[in-house]
């Protein structure tokens, strides 16, 4: 079976790897499409080389822009690709402007496509990232969901023909890498820091680094902490970055400052991130992939956000939603702590279950319903 991956984003990278290596050994045909909507060394390349996903076999260079032109860019190339390699399944991750151009290329062409990470909601229609996993999962044959929510939510908008519960790949991903980041990363005696010694946050979503007075408000919990409590790490994304400059230019000192207490590194490799996950007194992010990495790792989290998609890490005690406010954002650090064990994620073997999933089904055949 021949099948067309499209991956454009570091969480991509990531979730591509179990599936790929499973792929690999059942016989099955991969093409690896990279769309380019990463593609700096350190948001990108380093994933390839770190977690030893085979090199794409195509990189579309699509790179930055607004969501309707980077997603269509990514539409017409994609289209190209599968009609030249004439898949028997395309196969799409998450939830970013490279999957919903993935899936809809494939479904224009009635090209079956599966989904990873299926089933996903914030019930936040003002966030890219939900419109384009509702579009995503509309259009999709098969649908790969990490929890029984995800299921759930499906059902709740009439989804339930080739629906699986199948756990999180990310999991997988976590079990082996886990142990492969104390072996090799060195980031905590690179920046002089001790476990448990540290916060460690993320922020990229456009809601927060597109409002200004969130992103402020952000900055300012996060200065609080470091001048009050304990050092904060914060990798920074080149969009946040970018916020970061055109804010300073007009708040000029304090916590926006390049001299103020948050200490603002380079985004780091896989393995780096994954030990500063791992030894962090407590997680702030507004990833969705980074608050299930903080579950799996068990360290509380603080999202940065109204909302989240991962409702079990909320309702089983490892996360806290407190959106931007400074005030709300101190008050959860000081009350975060462990929760109960989540046990819709599986047990390490998401990857495995796709694949013989992909392996007992016809292409081109609309699939029965199967919460399995």
């Amino acid at each position: 079976m021949k099948i067309v991956t499209i991956v454009g984003a570091r969480p991509q990278f990531i979730k591509a790897w179990p599936v790929s290596q499973a792929l690999r050994e059942a016989g099955h045909e991969e093409f690896l499409v990279h769309t380019g909507q990463h593609y700096d060394y350190a948001m990108s390349r380093v994933f390839f080389d770190e977690l030893d996903i085979p090199d794409p076999h195509i990189n579309l260079e699509v790179g930055s822009g607004t969501q309707g032109h980077q997603t269509a860019l990514m539409l017409e190339k994609i289209e190209a690709v599968l009609l030249k390699e004439d898949p028997d399944w395309v196969l799409v991750y998450g939830d970013t402007n490279s999957t919903l151009a993935g899936a809809l290329a494939a479904a224009k062409l009635n090209v079956p496509t599966a989904h990873v990470e299926a089933g996903l909601r914030s019930f936040n229609r003002r966030m890219p990232e939900e419109i384009n996993r509702v579009l995503t999962d509309h259009v999709s044959d098969l649908l790969f969901c990490p929890t029984k929510t995800a299921v759930r939510n499906l059902q709740d908008e009439g989804v339930v023909r080739g629906v699986h519960h199948v756990g999180d790949v990310m999991y997988d991903v976590a079990l082996r890498f886990g142990r492969l980041a104390e072996q090799r990363a060195t980031i905590l005696t690179d920046l002089d820091l001790r476990p448990g010694g540290y916060y460690l946050v993320t922020v990229h979503r456009a809601e927060n680094t597109d409002d200004p007075r969130r992103l402020a408000g952000i900055m300012y919990g996060l200065d609080r902490l470091a001048t009050r409590e304990a050092p904060v790490v914060f990798p920074i994304h080149p969009r946040t970055r970018a916020a970061l400059e055109r804010l300073r230019e007009f708040q000029g000192t304090g916590p926006l400052s390049p001299d103020g207490q948050v200490r603002l590194i380079n985004p780091v490799s896989f393995l780096n991130m994954i030990q500063l996950e791992k030894h962090a007194r407590t997680i702030l992010t507004d990833s969705g992939g980074v608050q299930k990495e903080a579950y799996f790792h068990g360290v509380p989290c603080v999202t940065l956000r109204e909302e989240t998609e991962w409702t079990e890490t909320v309702a089983n005690g490892w996360n806290q939603l407190v959106g931007s406010d400074p005030d709300a954002i101190e008050a959860a650090v000081a009350s975060a702590g462990k929760g109960h064990p989540i046990d819709d994620f599986g047990n390490g073997d998401s990857a495995r279950r796709v694949v013989e999933l992909f392996s007992g089904c016809k292409p081109h055949v609309l699939l029965d319903s199967s919460l399995a």
